[in-house]
């Protein structure tokens, strides 16, 4: 990929159903397929309990991404046929999650979305849904980047200015010391533009002080702790947030085309900026979450993006959590 991509790249695919379906793929040129219909939705997100902890996510808003162009190790007419049984056709709507947690002394939120990185319509609405829960961009305490693309940490910025003035943003050094390095940015096949999306949005907090890293495996908060892998970008990492026996991982990029990419994890996307360590990073989570039936939260999972694994055969199901709107005696 040319130095010289633009900030679209940034743009990460992802269409989630709300499961993979278990029809034999023979069916795929007979199912119908449906184009999503484009509708806004209200301000807010939606909340579960992970121990005593509340967990909400935000939706940045969606995109249409062409999966042909964009993913890797897999034939177009494959492409065609997962989406095809999983009633989806190309380009697919792709979601872009960001998460609240609301710790007793910190209010954090996992990822920032796009913002206004990409213009109009392309994201901006993680602010407008924290002003519809009460919180305002001033009462975030702390933020949890995921990795340095743009659609991750656009939402840093409101008009070349912190959007969270008080927050303290967490982020992998090792996407720190590539992303911010001269030298390495002009010996990269990466595009241009992931350097620049990351330094425009992560500079004015590292100018005020704002920003603290970690490598390997760190408690960065009360009951949340940062792990890095490498594979999307040099610092890409996961945040497991613990609380009264229970636990949900915030997963970051290891997918962004749900109905290609659960079906057979050996599918990397052009995002990647080491293909063989993404794939294997996706591989072996994707077994550990199987296995140990972990709650998972996906940036790019259809919204809210929040559920379970479940392994069948060389790929898995996703199970999404059942939606809840009821009161735990009465309160």
């Amino acid at each position: 990929m040319s130095r010289k991509s633009n900030l679209s790249h940034y743009l990460v695919a992802a269409a989630c159903t709300a499961a993979l379906l278990q029809a034999p793929l023979s069916f795929a040129k007979n199912t119908p397929q449906y184009a999503p219909q484009l509708v806004t939705q209200q301000a807010g997100g939606y909340t579960i309990k992970v121990g005593d902890v509340r967990v909400t996510a935000l939706n940045d808003g969606t995109v249409p991404q062409d999966a042909k162009n964009l993913l890797r190790n897999i034939s177009q007419a494959q492409i065609d046929k997962q989406l095809a049984h999983n009633f989806q056709s190309n380009p697919v709507e792709g979601s872009i999650n960001a998460y609240l947690i609301q710790l007793p002394d910190h209010t954090v939120l996992v990822d920032t979305g796009a913002g206004h990185m990409f213009g109009p319509d392309k994201g901006g609405n993680v602010v407008p849904d924290l002003a519809a829960l009460g919180i305002q961009p001033s009462d975030i305490t702390d933020i949890l980047i995921t990795h340095s693309h743009a659609d991750h940490t656009g939402g840093l910025l409101s008009d070349g200015k912190r959007t969270f003035p008080n927050a303290t943003v967490y982020v992998g050094k090792a996407d720190i010391d590539f992303f911010f390095d001269d030298a390495k940015m002009k010996a990269s096949k990466y595009g241009q533009g992931y350097f620049d999306g990351a330094r425009n949005t992560l500079k004015p907090y590292l100018d005020a002080n704002k920003v603290k890293t970690f490598s390997g495996s760190e408690q960065v908060l009360p009951g949340i702790t940062a792990t890095v892998h490498p594979g999307h970008t040099p610092g890409a990492a996961f945040y497991r947030l613990d609380s009264q026996g229970e636990s949900i991982t915030f997963i970051g990029d290891i997918i962004h085309i749900a109905a290609v990419q659960f079906a057979n994890p050996k599918v990397t996307i052009i995002y990647d900026q080491d293909q063989n360590k993404a794939q294997a990073v996706r591989e072996q989570a994707f077994a550990e979450f199987a296995k140990e039936g972990e709650l998972v939260a996906g940036p790019h999972l259809s919204f809210p993006g929040i559920g379970h694994l479940r392994q069948n055969g060389s790929g898995y199901d996703w199970v999404p959590v059942d939606y809840v709107n009821r009161a735990a005696n009465g309160k």
